[in-house]
């Protein structure tokens, strides 16, 4: 036997594990008929784990004016572990007079990337946020955000965050709305001008 197909065995092999397997691996067996099946785009996580324990701030504005370009405002949240290693970082990105807005989130490297970032209000409609691109001490997903999206967080309590780390079990926190609503639509904490002489 060559070295490929030994290769191909051991991945066909671990590819298609029997439910005798799955029961020694601590998986539990389920029927076909009883298994819901993840639409194309969707990933089913193996079971969920806890994140580790995350301290949100408050709700912040912040706007930017680039020499004679219009203003843009961002309201952004942050979450911190108890080491003081950044978490999540929520950005609400609007540009002035542009009534489309942008939602970016900032999370720790080490998570499935193609199952992107599900967001949910207050177990209402959950929208899926596509991871864009990782750097080396984070990875940020990223889309436009919705009018009903936006309209869900002004009148809501909570988001839940969902992602799927590497060993495919579902990882949940939750981040507070409650002042949201007046932060998005008050003066921001602090405007940064950059002046252009020409």
């Amino acid at each position: 036997m060559t070295i490929g197909s030994r290769v191909l065995c051991v991945f066909l092999g671990i590819a298609l594990v029997s439910p005798a397997a799955e029961l020694a691996l601590g998986q539990q067996a389920t029927p076909a008929a009883e298994t819901a099946k993840p639409a194309p785009d969707e990933f089913a996580a193996r079971g969920q784990r806890e994140a580790r324990s995350i301290k949100y701030g408050e709700w912040q504005k912040f706007c930017f004016k680039p020499g004679g370009a219009k203003m843009v405002c961002r309201t952004t949240i942050s979450g911190t572990f108890e080491t003081g290693q950044p978490a999540v970082r929520v950005y609400i990105t609007e540009r002035e007079g542009d009534s489309s807005a942008r939602l970016q989130l900032f999370l720790p490297v080490g998570l499935f990337m193609p199952a992107g970032v599900k967001l949910t209000v207050d177990k209402g409609t959950a929208y899926k946020i596509p991871f864009t691109w990782c750097l080396t001490n984070t990875c940020i997903a990223g889309d436009a955000a919705k009018p009903e999206l936006l309209r869900e967080m002004e009148t809501g309590n909570s988001i839940v965050l969902e992602v799927v780390d590497t060993n495919m079990l579902a990882v949940m926190t939750l981040l507070p709305l409650s002042q949201f609503a007046a932060v998005r639509k008050g003066s921001p904490v602090q405007v940064f001008e950059q002046k252009i002489d020409e």
